[in-house]
């Protein structure tokens, strides 16, 4: 037979499913031998079945919830509903398997009536009596019959005014009279406050059940991935009065402080006080050191059970306390909420005190917020105050504000003068990419996650909002438009990538600085962890800060990246649209020139780790001018006719340029570029290794899907570096050849590629668009809806699909595999750095994984949580 309900003694933490976290940390405070006040817990999965049918309650409960109020009773000696003069009243709490703060409702001193008030006045003083009854109309009336909270402060605030004295000084027919007037408030919405005890626990119940579905905590759902079907518990105690008299009270404390994580106690108390008026900000509260000198004896017990929870649950408690009558009565803990800051110090030093493990510790720090120790964040205060334009998609985190910019240009041009810019565009291109370098922030209205200013922000560590719909952009008229609001060029803006929300005006931001503390941490991970982190990065300050963050080697070193300054990409304009072959042998020796320097800088930074360099990628035309004034420009450089090279730029437009003239395809019909980009490549390496710095080349080939094709331009790149080798005269040394599988039909027929391949590298980006028939620039505009209306419930560019994207991937590693059992195999799309994605990708045989430089150190910690859960599995 299911069991509904428990008693305080009869569960244990372990069993949070079904107690909710609240109730199965009262039932072990409970059996722990703390002053905890009895009680009753109701079980999640009553929940989930009264919120299925209804008549569940009535069929199943009631007699059950009777029974636990009869024990309740003797347990305390009390009366909760009988003709004795010794009175039980109860709180009724919320809580749900994962903490949930005050996303859900609560009732305290239910059980009163005229009737037991009048009593309960007798037995204590009418002040208190009366409070008490007031505060449970109020709460009664707001969580069950959703009236309004502040219709009840209007009416206390206005009936004080009217007699002239506080609630504290009025006559017991005043305090009849006020109670009276909260009545007419249920009347005039047409409700009546139920006078039997029974009833009000019994409504009281079936309101915080309901509740587990309000908006509010709907929306902490979807912020925290807590799943919509665990449903909450219903705690039911007897109440203890920190309003009784001068020597009761309430408070609430941390084991540590939650902002900075050091080792003391952190909270409030309220001398004559209820819990509600510490957390609701009713009445200013005191610092919880100086209830040593209000009550030294509560104090040194409090700082006992403090002590004695901390190292039963192994982790900094967030503790509610009662003193009534100057005894003390702890009445929940939890595992308080902190910053990253804290979270990482607090991890630390219960490793150095002995409490946990390293592995416990790796355990505690969530990947995610990894990016709040090396990214700028807003000033929680201030960001409470400012106003919120409008939100986008999350694109890479920090937070920074700075003056309004539409072009590249402006942006540098600002820059120069040394204001702070924030980039605003439709979307972004190769084009702006020195106006990116200097701005602050970076906002499109247009593109997703794996957009052009999503990569780039990232691989930079640049602030960047992408796809943020509600904005209305006119570059031309330099306006930015959101409903009624309209900023102008210079308006100052605060963008948070975080978030994803951008704020008007500026916004004070902090740095949390303990690198040091990180890097232990992360030290810690690398010798748990099996798959590697290398970094996505073509730049010597990009690969700096990839090495510095603890990069393993670089993954994805992406060329056409290296085109976009003002020297490069006039040299790959002329090469494209050359008319003769000399003006084309021109620009690719100036090109490969360029690519040289690079190249030789990049192998040095990196110095023995592997770098994987992906050749050219894109289609031609995406280097090339859009509007006529740019051509023109551009006409005037190359000296060729503007109505010509119009003409040329026209044609070289594709109908669908992810599925057209790109990737390999460019190698195979204009293998000239190719062999540019690897004798560039083989010059730095020949000139390295003459210097004694013994380098590796791995050069990946992108956009495979059949075998022929690599082995058509696998041939003739390994019959250069063989003529490179001779004509330098360097005695050969290894390299490798691999390709990057970013097509559905590459992973069916892996095991043929894997023939000829030296490596793997997946590019889930391309391959998630290819096999969704997602672009994956446009999934911003539609994604919300998916998730909303529950077709989907993730962004599959952002988290990896195991059903489908993921299947293919495993097809893939197990073919490759029976033919090179030792293959190395990456990942180096977007999800390479995704926390959630990683467990995945070691369970399928990955070798290494691959983000941008300042995802790597929370793909650190996410290679070593992956594996610490297979061994908890």
């Amino acid at each position: 037979m299911t069991k509904w309900i428990y008693s305080f003694e009869e569960g244990s933490a372990n069993d949070k499913a079904l107690l909710g976290g609240k109730g199965a940390n009262l039932a072990e405070m409970s059996n722990l031998g703390l002053p905890v006040p009895p009680g009753f817990t109701i079980t999640t999965e009553s929940c989930i079945k009264f919120l299925e049918n209804p008549d569940f309650f009535d069929s199943y409960l009631k007699d059950d919830i009777l029974k636990a109020v009869t024990d309740l009773e003797r347990k305390t000696d009390k009366s909760f509903s009988g003709e004795s003069s010794n009175l039980l009243l109860v709180s009724v709490r919320s809580g749900a398997k994962f903490s949930m703060p005050g996303m859900m409702d609560t009732i305290l001193n239910l059980g009163l009536n005229d009737h037991r008030t009048r009593i309960l006045a007798e037995q204590t003083n009418p002040d208190f009596a009366y409070n008490c009854y007031r505060r449970l109309l109020q709460m009664f009336a707001d969580v069950v019959y959703g009236i309004s909270k502040e219709l009840f402060d209007e009416l206390l605030e206005d009936f004080e005014k009217y007699h002239g004295k506080t609630t504290k000084d009025m006559t017991l027919a005043e305090h009849q009279d006020l109670v009276n007037q909260y009545k007419e408030i249920y009347l005039k919405e047409d409700q009546c406050f139920p006078e039997n005890p029974t009833d009000q626990l019994f409504s009281a119940i079936k309101a915080v059940f309901n509740s587990w579905n309000n908006n509010r905590a709907k929306v902490y759902r979807e912020l925290n991935k807590i799943p919509h079907d665990l449903g909450t518990a219903v705690n039911v105690q007897a109440m203890v009065f920190g309003n009784s008299d001068h020597n009761s009270g309430t408070g609430v404390c941390f084991t540590r402080n939650p902002a900075s994580g050091e080792n003391q106690l952190f909270g409030e108390f309220l001398l004559n006080a209820q819990g509600e008026d510490v957390v609701a900000g009713i009445r200013t509260p005191e610092p919880i050191a100086a209830l040593e000198k209000a009550q030294p004896l509560v104090f040194k017990a409090f700082k006992e059970y403090a002590r004695i929870l901390e190292n039963h649950y192994k982790d900094m408690q967030d503790i509610e306390f009662t003193i009534e009558k100057g005894k003390l009565y702890i009445l929940q803990t939890r595992d308080g909420k902190r910053t990253a800051k804290a979270s990482l110090k607090i991890a630390l030093d219960l490793v150095d005190q002995g409490i946990i493990s390293k592995k416990e510790a790796l355990m505690r720090i969530s990947p995610s917020s990894i990016s709040q120790l090396i990214h700028p964040v807003f000033e929680e205060a201030a960001l409470e105050k400012a106003t919120l334009i409008a939100q986008g998609l999350p694109a890479s985190p920090g937070a920074a504000t700075g003056e309004i910019v539409f072009t590249a240009e402006r942006a540098k041009e600002f820059h120069n003068l040394g204001r702070k810019v924030i980039l605003v565009r439709q979307e972004t291109s190769p084009e702006d990419i020195e106006g990116m370098v200097v701005s602050q922030a970076i906002v499109t209205s247009q593109g997703g996650m794996t957009s052009h200013a999503a990569v780039v922000a990232r691989g930079m560590g640049t602030c960047c909002v992408a796809g943020c719909s509600e904005l209305k952009i006119s570059e031309e008229d330099r306006t930015l438009s959101c409903g009624n609001l309209v900023l102008t060029e210079g308006d100052i803006i605060s963008v948070d990538g975080s978030s994803g929300c951008i704020y008007i005006g500026e916004i004070p931001t902090v740095l949390i600085e303990n690198n040091e503390d990180l890097q232990r941490l992360l030290s810690w991970a690398d010798e748990v962890a099996r798959l590697k982190v290398r970094a996505n990065a073509e730049t010597v300050k990009d690969l700096e800060t990839a090495m510095k963050f603890g990069a393993q080697g670089v993954g994805l070193a992406r060329t056409e990246h290296m085109f976009f300054g003002q020297d490069r990409i006039i040299e790959m304009r002329r090469l494209i649209l050359a008319d003769k072959e000399a003006e084309m042998k021109a620009a690719l020796k100036n090109l490969s020139d360029f690519q040289a320097e690079d190249f030789y800088q990049m192998f040095k930074t990196v110095e023995d780790k592997p770098l994987i360099v992906r050749l050219l990628d894109p289609p031609m035309h995406e280097f090339l001018p859009k509007d006529s004034q740019e051509i023109k420009l551009l006409a005037e450089k190359l000296n060729k006719s503007p109505e010509k090279l119009a003409h040329q730029i026209e044609s070289l437009q594709e109908s669908n340029p992810m599925l057209g003239h790109r990737g390999c395809r460019l190698g195979i019909t204009q293998p000239d570029i190719y062999k540019m980009q690897t004798e560039a490549i083989f010059r730095s390496a020949i000139k390295l290794h003459q210097e004694g710095i013994k380098i590796k080349p791995e050069i990946m080939i992108p956009l495979i899907a059949d075998k022929k094709e690599l082995e058509f331009v696998k041939s003739y790149l390994t019959q250069h570096i063989q003529f490179l080798f001779r004509e330098h005269e360097q005695e050969p040394f290894p390299y490798e050849i691999g390709t990057m599988i970013e097509l559905p039909r590459a992973c069916l027929t892996a095991d043929k590629l894997a023939r000829e391949a030296d490596f793997f590298s997946f590019g889930t980006n391309d391959l998630t668009q290819m096999t969704y028939g997602f672009s994956r620039d446009d999934i911003g505009k539609f994604i919300g809806h998916y998730k909303k209306t529950s077709i989907l419930s993730f962004d599959p560019f952002q988290h990896i699909d195991q059903e489908g994207v993921g299947e293919l991937m495993r097809i893939a590693i197990s073919k490759a595999r029976r033919v090179k059992p030792s293959l190395s195999i990456g990942i180096c799309g977007e999800v390479g750095g995704d926390p959630a994605s990683i467990s995945f990708f070691q369970e399928i045989g990955v070798t290494y994984v691959s983000c941008s430089p300042y995802r790597v150190p929370a793909a650190r910690l996410a290679v070593a949580q992956a594996v610490l859960h297979e061994k908890k599995d």
